[in-house]
């Protein structure tokens, strides 16, 4: 198949295109460094040849508490990316089933994270913004769905971990941010502070098995919402402590520091849908997924790349 990746050299989309360049398609991946998808002609470079799929991964958003500080240029630029690239896809690719990515933090916490609930009530205030625009994302899907007859599928995954995260001085998704500060503790002896009260929970998926879950879904759905999660969650002290038994530091050392912004309290997605649809479904055990990614990163520290 001719595929065309947009976000292609994220953490996401690296591993995306490799799998798919693996299966033998035909790549064509859009990143920030050769498109500009907040300007409306952006991709009128790529209107040719005709995709058979399109994932649609690019997004204006950091980890942390950066949607604190960012909420209109969230609003504008992922509008702007989203709007081009669904009119471009109605325009000049319309045989093209489209996969976009959704986010955990377009649900209203007070209610079931369950597809059905992902444009009910209201995100949490401060990733509002941002979440929002997902929404919004997935809307349009299902107006041209509507309208043109076009073949969509949104993929909402919970926090994606694993080796080859970029380690280029960004703000990090908590996990790698806990293996930093626990290796540095241990290494360094800085002190390591964690935000929070450390009780709330989060739910991981493991890298390799979000892109295979992908390619599984993208094959078999089409025009559907479905969550991608492990199906449980564990609260922040939990991680830390797995991760100082890798490490090798002493987690009674760390400190939790309950100024800092946690966003919700707690995020876990309801994946009844999904094991309806994948039935044998298998994912890395968590312990197995830390393991490998603490390996990856102290072996990027010993070569100087973090």
């Amino acid at each position: 198949m001719k595929i065309l990746i947009t976000g292609a050299t994220g953490f996401l989309g690296s591993a995306l295109c490799l799998a798919l360049e693996n299966e033998g398609h035909e790549l064509v991946r859009v990143g920030s460094k050769n498109c500009d998808l907040t300007r409306q002609d952006s991709l009128q470079s790529y209107n040719s040849p005709k995709y058979d799929r399109i994932y649609h991964l690019a997004a204006w958003t950091k980890a942390g508490d950066f949607c604190l500080y960012h909420p209109g240029e969230q609003w504008i630029i992922n509008q702007q990316i989203n709007t081009n690239i669904l009119a471009w896809w109605q325009k000049y690719q319309p045989q093209a089933k489209l996969i976009a990515m959704g986010t955990s933090c377009a649900y209203d916490p007070e209610l079931k994270l369950i597809e059905d609930n992902y444009l009910k009530g209201a995100p949490i205030e401060s990733l509002f913004t941002y979440a929002m625009s997902k929404r919004m994302l997935h809307v349009g899907l299902l107006a041209l769905q509507k309208q043109y007859d076009l073949k969509h599928l949104t993929l909402v995954p919970s926090t994606l971990y694993g080796p080859n995260y970029h380690l280029d001085g960004r703000q990090m998704h908590f996990i790698f941010d806990l293996i930093r500060k626990i290796v540095n503790g241990q290494q360094k002896g800085e002190e390591v502070v964690l935000w929070g009260d450390g009780n709330q929970r989060r739910e991981l998926v493991y890298l390799d098995d979000f892109v295979r879950l992908t390619l599984q879904l993208s094959e078999r759905q089409e025009n559907e919402l479905i969550n991608v999660g492990a199906g449980g969650d564990h609260s922040i002290r939990d991680f830390a402590k797995m991760i100082c038994r890798y490490v090798g530091y002493d987690h009674k050392k760390i400190k939790y520091d309950k100024t800092r912004y946690v966003g919700a309290r707690s995020k876990c997605l309801a994946v009844s849908k999904l094991k309806r649809i994948i039935t044998d479904l298998k994912l890395t055990p968590l312990a197995t997924g830390i393991e490998k990614t603490v390996k990856w990163y102290l072996e990027a520290v010993k070569k100087g790349q973090a």
